[in-house]
């Protein structure tokens, strides 16, 4: 019996390992001197590793944060371990708005250039609050801020060309659907689909954005991090933050920076334009997200 147990142990052992393997790695060796990367919140897990491995590339880099104490923390961190002091921290309430436009208007004054823009930041909670705008606080947050800050900042990404706009999305959209109606009630809907809707808006809005700047020097990728042990979870119940965060196949938030990376940096994928990537290669979607009428109504909504 102990045997059977001890062969059973090793074979899941075996497994994890190779699952671990497959995981992809960012190889790009690309230095970022002389470039401009704006990423969505980065003070804590998966966006502050792509900050701080663009930092050690020597990119000048906004952090686009909600909370001024934690970012300046991080941004002082980032400074101490790379030297780079081109780190700026820039506020933005990205549930609102009337934020995210102010925050394009400052980039729009203050920047020359603009070359990459990573739509990191996202919420996972799931709470009955309308915003400000009359949306969803997880719709405003994940979908909407990202689409309205890329569309103000387009003109600038196109003129720094060729620039990249990585849009953060998961796996999780496989389970989602667009229903519109659902944007403006969020009784209609559970945090968790919620959640997996706005990242299948992810996808769809990146496969939109390859369309429409498609000649124009813009490159843009919707990516799937991996199932990442991070702070997305902080609005989840204890209990379900302890069993997540103690799965044996999780990233760490490090390894769920590596297909950000990939999209950011590799050469020669511009090709690949308005794709999904997962483990930095392209992974394929549900259906739904590939559904292009949908994707240009999508844009129509804001």
């Amino acid at each position: 019996m102990i045997g059977l147990i001890l062969a059973g142990f090793l074979i899941v052992l075996f497994i994890i390992i190779c699952w671990r393997h497959s995981w992809g790695v960012c190889t790009s060796k690309t230095d970022l001197t002389g470039k401009t990367v704006i990423i969505t919140g980065c003070n804590t897990g998966i966006g502050y590793y792509v900050a701080l491995d663009l930092a050690f590339r020597n990119a000048r880099i906004i952090m686009a944060c909600r909370n001024a104490e934690k970012a300046n923390a991080a941004k002082e961190k980032i400074i101490a371990e790379t030297g780079n002091k081109q780190i700026v921290f820039q506020q933005v309430n990205l549930s609102s708005l009337q934020s995210v436009r102010q925050f394009a208007e400052r980039i729009i004054k203050e920047e020359s250039r603009l070359d990459i823009l990573i739509n990191n930041a996202g919420i996972m909670h799931s709470n009955s609050l309308l915003t400000e705008d009359g949306l969803t606080t997880i719709y405003a947050t994940n979908h909407f801020a990202p689409f309205l800050l890329t569309n103000l900042l387009l003109d600038l990404l196109q003129s720094s060309a060729p620039s990249r706009v990585i849009n953060v999305s998961s796996h999780g959209h496989k389970i989602g659907s667009i229903r519109f109606e659902n944007m403006k009630c969020p009784m209609l809907d559970d945090g968790n689909r919620t959640y997996a809707n706005t990242k299948l808006a992810n996808v769809l809005f990146t496969r939109e954005l390859a369309r429409r700047t498609e000649g124009k020097g813009v490159s843009t990728f919707s990516v799937h991090p991996g199932f990442c042990d991070t702070e997305l979870f902080r609005f989840m119940p204890s209990l379900v933050q302890a069993l997540m965060t103690r799965y044996p196949l999780m990233k760490t938030a490090k390894e769920g920076a590596q297909t950000i990376l990939h999209c950011a940096l590799s050469e020669g994928i511009e090709s690949t334009s308005g794709e999904y990537y997962s483990d930095c290669k392209v992974s394929s979607t549900s259906a739904k997200g590939r559904d292009m009428a949908v994707a240009k109504k999508l844009w129509e909504v804001l």
